[in-house]
C-alpha cells in the first residue's frame, strides 16, 4: 500500500513533463538498462516516438517503420560512400532524439492526447436535455449538470467538433434524448475514436424504446444523413457507427454496432506493427505514451527465445505482437471477441506465426491453458480493467509453476488491484488454493498516460 500511496503523492507533487524526465525522479525503483529510453533499439524503428510528440501533432508521433519483409532480403555487398543519409541513420540508431534540445527532449504530447472519447447526453447548465458533454454532479444529489467539454485539454478538436455536431442533430431531433432508462427517450451517448492519421470514427448508442425496425431505420437515416451531406458532413467523418443499447453498457457480442457509412475499422501504426481496431475494442486512450508503456513493459520482462508470453487480458494484442520476435510464443486471452479478431488479424497482416488468442473469460480460459505450460518457462503480463483480476486468474497464476515473472499494469493499483497483489504475494493458503510460491515485487515503474490528470499507468514486475 505505501508504494502506491507514495507514487500518488510523487505524480502530485512533481512536474511530470514526460514519462522521460518523471521516471528519471524515481531511480530508486529501477536500475540504468531497464527503462524503455535505455532499452536496445528493436529493428524496424527509425526513432522514438518522442523525436516527433513534441510538437504536439499526432500525426507525426508514429514515425515511419521498415517493413518486415526486408529482414529476409540479403545485404548488398557495397553499400556505396559513407555520406549524411548513412551518417543520420546511425545518429537515429545511437541518439535517436538528437535532432532535438534537450528541452524539447522532455516535451510530450499532453494536449489533445486522448484516441477516445465517451460523451454523455444530459441536461445543462442552461437545462437543455439535449447538451453533449461530461457530467458535473452526481446522481444520488440529482444535480447532475451535463457541461460541453470543448475547453478541456485533453480533449483532440475533431472529439470535440463531433460532438458539437451531434448536439446539433439531437437539437432538431423530434425525439427526446434519454437520461433515465425508466424514464424513457431514445438518443445517448456518442463514443468518437481518432487515430494518428487523423481518421475519425462515431458511434451513437440509442435507446429503442417500443419502436418499430422501419422507424428504427428513419431515424438511422436520419443521423447518417446529418454527418454525409448535411451539417455534420464537416466532421468528415471515416465511419459511423450505431448501436441500439436498453443497458448502459453493452458490447458487439450483447448488441451488434451497426455500420451506418465508412469504413469497418480505424488501423494505427504502433512499435512497427500496423494495428486494427474495431468499435468494441479496448485500446490505450494515448497512443503515445502507450509505446513507452508497452516497451516498458517489454524491457522489464526479459523475454527471449525459450520464453513463452501470456498476454492476460490482452485486448487487440499489441504487447505480445509487438514482442513475438523475441518470444518462442505468444498465448493472448481476452473477453471481446472483436478485440481478439483485430489480433488476429494483426498477426496475419504482419506476418507473425507464433501466436495464438483465445476469445472468453480468462478465469475459464486461464487454468486449462496452463496445464499444457507447466514444464515450460512463462511470462505473464495482466492488464485488466479497474475491477482488477478475478480471484480465480490470481489463483491459476499463483498456483502454475512455469510463471517465474509476471508483470502487472494497473491504472488503478488502489482497491481490487491491490487485493490481486496481496493474493499474488502471500504466503501459501490452502483455505484460498493458493498453493503456489508466493511472488515478489521487484519493481514499479509509473509511465504517464494521462496528462493534466492525478492518474497514471503503473507496471510492477513480480518475480520468484
Amino acid at each position: 500500500m505505501s508504494v502506491f500511496l507514495w507514487l500518488a503523492e510523487i505524480k502530485r507533487r512533481v512536474p511530470m513533463h514526460s514519462p522521460r524526465s518523471f521516471l528519471s525522479r524515481v531511480g530508486p525503483l529501477s536500475k540504468p538498462g531497464l527503462l524503455p529510453w535505455c532499452a536496445t533499439k528493436h529493428p524496424g524503428w527509425s526513432k522514438l516516438f518522442l523525436g516527433s510528440a513534441c510538437g504536439g501533432n499526432f500525426t507525426n508521433v508514429i514515425t515511419k517503420k521498415c517493413q518486415r519483409g526486408q529482414k529476409s532480403q540479403k545485404k548488398p555487398s557495397y553499400l556505396g560512400p559513407l555520406d549524411s543519409s548513412w551518417q543520420e541513420r546511425l545518429a537515429d540508431v545511437v541518439t535517436p532524439l538528437w535532432r532535438l534540445s534537450y528541452e524539447e527532449q522532455l516535451k510530450p504530447v499532453i494536449n489533445g492526447y486522448r484516441n477516445k472519447s465517451t460523451f454523455s447526453v444530459n441536461r445543462g447548465p442552461d437545462g437543455n436535455p439535449k447538451t453533449v458533454g461530461y457530467y458535473l454532479g452526481t446522481w444520488r444529489d440529482r444535480s447532475i449538470v451535463c457541461v460541453r467539454s470543448n475547453h478541456l485539454k485533453n480533449i483532440p478538436e475533431k472529439h470535440s467538433q463531433v460532438a458539437q455536431y451531434y448536439e446539433v442533430f439531437l437539437r432538431q431531433s423530434p425525439l427526446e434524448p434519454c437520461l433515465l432508462f425508466h424514464e424513457g427517450g431514445y438518443w445517448r451517448e456518442l463514443i468518437v475514436r481518432t487515430n494518428s492519421q487523423g481518421h475519425t470514427m462515431a458511434i451513437i448508442t440509442f435507446h429503442p424504446q417500443e419502436l418499430k425496425q422501419e422507424e428504427l431505420g428513419v431515424q438511422k437515416e436520419a443521423i447518417k444523413k446529418f454527418f454525409t451531406t448535411g451539417p455534420g458532413a464537416v466532421c468528415d467523418l471515416t465511419s459511423l457507427y450505431f448501436q441500439e443499447s436498453t443497458v448502459t453498457r453493452c458490447s458487439h457480442q450483447q448488441s451488434p454496432y451497426q455500420l451506418l457509412f465508412g469504413e469497418p475499422h480505424l488501423f494505427e501504426d504502433l512499435l512497427g506493427l500496423k494495428i486494427r481496431i474495431s468499435p468494441d475494442a479496448f485500446f490505450q486512450i494515448n497512443t503515445a505514451g502507450a509505446e513507452v508503456l508497452y516497451r516498458t513493459v517489454g524491457e522489464l520482462s526479459r523475454v527471449n527465445s525459450n520464453t513463452i508470453l501470456l498476454d492476460i487480458c490482452c485486448g487487440t494484442g499489441v504487447i505480445g505482437l509487438s514482442l513475438a520476435q523475441y518470444a518462442s510464443q505468444i498465448l493472448g486471452i481476452e473477453l471481446v471477441e472483436q478485440a481478439v479478431e483485430d489480433a488476429r488479424w494483426t498477426a496475419a497482416f504482419n506476418g507473425i506465426t507464433n501466436c495464438e488468442f483465445h476469445t472468453g473469460r480468462a478465469e475459464k480460459i486461464l487454468p486449462q491453458l496452463l496445464k499444457s505450460k507447466e514444464d515450460g518457462q512463462v511470462i505473464a503480463v495482466v492488464n485488466p480493467a479497474r475491477a482488477g483480476l478475478h480471484y480465480q486468474v490470481v489463483r491459476a497464476i499463483r498456483n502454475c509453476r512455469a510463471i517465474h515473472t509476471l508483470i502487472f499494469v494497473s491504472c488503478k493499483p488502489h482497491g481490487e488491484a491491490t487485493r490481486n497483489i496481496i493474493e499474488l504475494c502471500c504466503p501459501p493458503d490452502s483455505a484460498k488454493k493458493l498453493l503456489g510460491e508466493p511472488f515478489v515485487l521487484r519493481k514499479a515503474v509509473p509511465v504517464d498516460l494521462f496528462p493534466h490528470t492525478p492518474h497514471c499507468e503503473l507496471v510492477l514486475l513480480f518475480t520468484r
